[in-house]
């Protein structure tokens, strides 16, 4: 007997460039959060940019994740 659990979350299709440096130095920038809001990865370890949103700073590992949270910030935000 085989068992499939799924759920109904969708998992967004990041195409990561994890070599990319980012363009301004983001050692000892705080930001919110620990993980990705997007994709999920480490964003403490990969920090490549942040926006901020609602008077708090977030960390993305990509260009990419961080233009799908300021499409839609409300859906990524930390609550």
């Amino acid at each position: 007997m085989v068992s499939i659990l799924s759920c109904a979350q969708e998992t967004p299709k990041v195409k990561h460039v994890s070599k990319r440096k980012p363009k301004t130095d983001l050692r000892g920038v705080k930001v919110i959060n620990a993980d990705d809001p997007v994709c999920h990865m480490k964003a403490a370890e990969f920090l490549k940019d942040t926006a901020v949103y609602k008077r708090k700073i977030y960390g993305f590992c990509s260009d990419y994740c961080k233009a799908e949270f300021k499409k839609n910030p409300v859906k990524y935000a930390v609550k």
